[in-house]
């Protein structure tokens, strides 16, 4: 069996679904978008008696939750089946919504730029426990803000084959998004049938769906991109301090936007996702790694499993300034309870300080922690071990089992041997080289992994349209920021030196 984690019985989580149904279809949505409240007006929604709020009946969300997938599967650039989206199976993606990140070469914390993320993308390309990224953080230092989301999906597409979680932070940025990644694909209905990247909607609370987001998610189901409904649902401000009351008004604004995007186009795959966080009385902060927020990820994951939907969360991140004890404990935290739960795609990795800020370090130092949470909830049965008649024989005979067939056969599947980020070496071994803590071994491991990055060939007629796209939308910037150029690693036995070049006006000591 597969080591699982559920928090709510079967009969709290019908109450908690009664109820959600029960709010949208006497309370309603507060629709912003025009576009989508006349398509839901249309489609026989009524109004309640304002006039203001959209109703959603019982039975249109019932039949909601019956069109949407149970599963999905996200391709590749190439258009390669990559992660199949649904049951138990559980995909580690680096957070997103960053604003600055924390320079490793120099401690800093500063507004990001597109070298900042060209080494991200570099980074997470390599990394085992990270399936697909996440258009990660702004790059607002040198670009223009309306077409930041598409700079950062192309960046991704150009250093990258791997999907990508994304979105668009205006009303009108997934029509261009969209016609980056059509060039990857033959045509618009490729790319509905092999789609290659997620995009989050969020739900912005109060029962409430701003024009942006109504908008976003009517262009994304139209093309076929996969939608993450994702409420910021932030415990004992707009929503209850307690964990079933939360997680009722959690599945209503959830509930709300499965039944939009179902009402557009039957069938979109859509994930029941979340960002939730506690309102800390004491410091007005939100922080999102607090215990009281990990179960409610862990009860709003229960719900969307009862539905047979696939599910989102946002886990595996740090409320810490640092890569830190706390840090550490945290992410590790929410990484196997993520696990555990069966959260098809766990969004966080790399993420510190409320999601403000994206590290490079901590995102290796998370693929370790990523790696171990998977390795945790793998299937426990017998492995030549029942009976243990031979084992005990051996052990009698050679006082030890590490040369015996069982052990040489198993262990390479059943022991998780960590990387360079984790210590496992005893003292000794640890001074001498260099005695390093855990961040300063995380910054060796991120100039490690960015020296031996090896680029990937993009066709240079589909880079030139795909920046024609991206700079129809600039309006006093007049050219794209110059981008680091990746080299080949240099041969075995080459002289070590720096094996890719940099915009030199990032160069840093």
């Amino acid at each position: 069996m597969r080591p699982t984690l559920n928090i709510l019985s079967d009969d709290l989580i019908a109450r908690i679904l009664d109820e959600a149904k029960r709010i949208l279809a006497e309370t309603g949505m507060e629709i912003r978008g025009p576009a989508m409240r006349q398509r839901l007006l249309d489609h026989g929604l009524p109004l309640d008696a304002s006039g203001q709020r959209v109703l959603f009946p019982r039975a249109v969300v019932e039949q909601a939750i019956a069109d949407a997938p149970t599963s999905f599967l996200l391709y590749d650039r190439d258009g390669n089946p990559h992660a199949d989206i649904g049951g138990d199976r559980v995909h580690f993606v680096p957070g997103s919504s960053g604003l600055k990140v924390l320079d490793h070469r120099t401690g800093e914390t500063r507004l990001a730029n597109s070298t900042d993320f060209v080494e991200y993308v570099r980074l997470g390309d390599g990394l085992k426990n990270i399936p697909y990224l996440a258009t990660a953080f702004s790059t607002n230092a040198d670009i223009e803000a309306q077409v930041s989301d598409a700079w950062r999906l192309y960046m991704c597409l150009t250093n990258s084959r791997k999907p990508v979680v994304s979105g668009a932070f205006t009303e009108h940025g997934v029509p261009r998004m969209v016609a980056l990644m059509e060039l990857f694909r033959h045509d618009r209905f490729d790319l509905i049938a092999r789609p290659m990247s997620i995009f989050t909607i969020t739900a912005t609370g109060n029962f409430r769906y701003s024009e942006d987001s109504c908008q976003n998610l009517i262009d994304c189901v139209e093309a076929g991109v996969p939608v993450e409904i994702v409420p910021v649902t932030l415990m004992g401000l707009i929503a209850p301090v307690t964990i079933v009351g939360a997680t009722v008004f959690h599945t209503v604004d959830v509930l709300a936007g499965i039944t939009m995007a179902q009402v557009i186009r039957p069938g979109a795959p859509v994930l029941f996702g979340g960002a939730p966080a506690t309102f800390h009385m004491k410091s007005a902060s939100a922080p999102m790694a607090a215990i009281e927020a990990l179960h409610l990820d862990v009860a709003y994951v229960a719900v969307a499993k009862a539905l047979g939907l696939p599910c989102q969360a946002y886990m595996a991140l740090s409320d810490a300034k640092l890569l830190d004890a706390q840090a550490g404990a945290e992410t590790f935290g929410g990484a196997l309870l993520a696990a555990l739960a069966g959260v098809n795609s766990v969004s966080g990795p790399g993420m510190l300080d409320f999601v403000l800020v994206f590290s490079l370090a901590k995102l290796v130092f998370d693929d370790e922690m990523c790696g171990q949470a998977l390795h945790f909830v793998r299937e426990v049965r017998p492995l030549d071990d029942l009976p243990a008649g031979e084992l005990v024989r051996q052990l009698m005979a050679d006082q030890h089992l590490i040369m015996a067939p069982h052990t040489l056969e198993h262990w390479p599947r059943e022991l998780y041997l960590t990387g360079p980020v984790i210590d496992r070496e005893n003292r000794e071994g640890w001074l001498k080289r260099g005695g390093k803590d855990a961040y300063g071994r995380a910054c060796d491991e991120v100039e490690r992994r960015l020296a031996e990055y090896r680029p990937i060939e993009t066709d240079p007629a589909v880079v030139a349209e795909m920046q024609r796209i991206i700079r129809s939308g600039l309006v006093a910037q007049e050219t794209l920021p110059e981008l680091p150029v990746a080299t080949e690693p240099s041969a075995p036995g080459g002289d070590g030196t720096a094996r890719r070049r940099r915009n030199p006006r990032r160069e840093r000591g």
